[in-house]
């Protein structure tokens, strides 16, 4: 029964991070397909081996969800609780892809995570997820409006003399580079917290002691995501690369570097695992809020910043709910 429960988490685990690859390829190259800088199929080609290799770069963030934002439940309870917190997390992903939602997978892992952990008894690590999670939720949004809008503006002075036409196609080339280190870094933060999952299922069941994290899950989570990512999340690359404003390839590039920095940051050296739903949205609209403030449409705008605030409450439900189940069907 151990085993199965397991594999049946693990097996969850794995169709979490593809789902989290389809719903977040947008994240990488939407903003490089609407301005044509990549084809689409070239575009999501690129991410899925840029996510794959983003995978090996590092292991703070895995260590992070592991260990910091619940107290590693024991026994067949705490693989209810693993179990719940993925249907949960996979649940508002289909959800908010189906409705073309930009939402955090990430969120919806730690939201799935903390509301199956509190309907389980499990002590959930208030200070981690405040620190880890909440904070980073308010201040990475912010960091990537105001930084957008500064490289955009930078860019803007910088090339204020140079041929609109020449300049428009030289960044289109230099967005190939800015839409790969954005998919780098996204593979750098997304698989990790599928690492950190399945690590905690691997401590519970006894088949590992210590957060070090298996080659195998590293290259199973890595593979996932970019099978997802390759799959592609057209519901979700209209928004971003439409509907919110239409880039050029300057804003695009500004967008996509912002973003990109701020992830390596946030991983390397806050080991905080952020959203990049949340940092690639906001710099698009900062950087297109430089054309001018109204060339932003502010009410898809608004209508994603609420789907970002009940993230996490609905995936906790949800998880909450679907730990009730289980535990009443095989006690």
């Amino acid at each position: 029964m151990d085993m199965a429960a397991l594999i049946a988490v693990v097996g969850v685990a794995f169709f979490f991070t593809y789902t989290n690859g389809f719903h977040d390829s947008a994240n990488a190259i939407a903003t490089s397909v609407s301005t044509r800088a990549l084809t689409p199929r070239a575009a999501l080609a690129m991410a899925a081996v840029m996510n794959l290799a983003g995978a090996f770069l590092g292991t703070g963030v895995a260590k992070t969800v592991s260990e910091g934002l619940i107290e590693t439940p024991a026994g067949s309870q705490g693989m209810t609780i693993l179990f719940s917190a993925l249907v949960g997390a996979i649940a508002w992903n289909l959800i908010t892809w189906y409705y073309g939602l930009p939402s955090s997978s990430s969120h919806a892992l730690f939201g799935g995570l903390v509301g199956a952990a509190l309907a389980g008894g499990t002590e959930v690590i208030w200070s981690g997820v405040v620190d880890k999670i909440v904070i980073p939720m308010f201040l990475s949004p912010v960091v990537g409006l105001v930084a957008g809008f500064a490289v955009m503006l930078a860019i803007l002075w910088i090339f204020r003399h140079a041929n609109p036409h020449k300049a428009k196609r030289n960044f289109r080339v230099a967005q190939t580079a800015s839409a790969a280190a954005m998919a780098l870094a996204h593979g750098l933060q997304d698989a990790q917290k599928t690492m950190g999952i399945v690590v905690m299922a691997l401590t519970i069941s006894g088949h590992q002691h210590g957060s070090d994290i298996p080659i195998w899950v590293k290259i199973s989570c890595a593979t996932m995501l970019s099978l997802g990512t390759y799959a592609g999340g057209w519901r979700i690359m209209r928004t971003l690369g439409r509907k919110i404003i239409e880039l050029d390839p300057p804003q695009g590039f500004a967008a996509e570097a912002t973003a990109a920095t701020i992830m390596y940051i946030s991983s390397f050296v806050f080991k905080a695992p952020i959203s990049t739903t949340h940092v690639i949205t906001s710099a698009i609209m900062g950087a297109g809020a430089t054309k001018r403030v109204r060339a932003v449409r502010w009410g898809v705008a608004k209508n994603i910043v609420l789907g970002w605030f009940i993230t996490m409450p609905a995936a906790a439900l949800v998880a909450a709910a679907m730990y009730g189940i289980t535990h009443l069907i095989f006690g």
